[in-house]
C-alpha cells in the first residue's frame, strides 16, 4: 500500500467523514472511528464516491455535493395522497409522522406524512435529504488499490 494511490475505482478507502446541511447541521458522521468502503461497494453513494476520485492518504477537504449526486432531486411523483381509511383506525396521524408502508413487492418504504386534510393524507416518499445539496467533510486515511478495475464511461 502507498500513499500515493488517488481514491478512484478498484480502491479501498479508510476515511473519517461527516455530512452535513449547507446551514452546518449535521447529518451523519464517523466521529472517531474510522469507516473503510471498496470504491463501488454500495456503502456510500457514487456521488459521494465520485467526489473523492482523486484524493489520497493525507487529504482532508469539505466537498459540496449538489442534491443530484447526492440523496436526489425532490420528486412530486413520490408525494402519494391516501385515504385514512387505509391507515390503522386506532392510529394516530399527524404531520412530519415517519411511517413504514410495503410498496406492491412488499419492501420497505418509508414515508413521511406531509399533509392532513379531512379523509386525505398526503405522504412524501422522497428521501428526507432529496432536494438538498450537501457538505461532504472528508479525511482520508488510507488508499489501497485492490484490483486493476478500469473505470468504464457510457457514451
Amino acid at each position: 500500500m502507498t500513499n500515493n494511490t488517488p481514491v478512484g475505482p478498484g480502491t479501498r478507502v479508510t476515511l473519517l467523514f461527516s455530512i452535513e446541511l449547507e446551514t452546518g447541521e449535521k447529518i451523519d458522521s464517523t466521529e472517531q472511528k474510522p469507516a473503510e468502503f471498496a470504491v463501488g461497494d454500495g456503502k456510500l453513494l457514487p456521488g459521494f464516491e465520485n467526489a473523492m476520485f482523486g484524493m489520497k492518504a493525507g487529504d482532508k477537504e469539505k466537498l459540496l455535493i449538489a442534491a443530484e449526486n447526492a440523496f436526489g432531486l425532490h420528486n412530486e411523483e413520490n408525494v402519494q395522497r391516501l385515504r385514512r381509511g387505509q391507515f390503522q383506525t386506532n392510529m394516530e396521524l399527524a404531520v412530519g409522522l415517519m411511517m413504514s408502508f410495503s410498496d406492491p413487492q412488499d419492501a420497505e418504504l418509508p414515508g413521511v406524512i406531509t399533509k392532513i386534510q379531512g379523509e386525505s393524507i398526503e405522504v412524501d416518499f422522497n428521501h428526507p435529504l432529496a432536494g438538498k445539496n450537501i457538505v461532504f467533510d472528508v479525511d482520508i486515511i488510507s488508499v489501497e488499490q485492490i484490483s486493476n478495475e478500469i473505470l468504464r464511461v457510457k457514451g
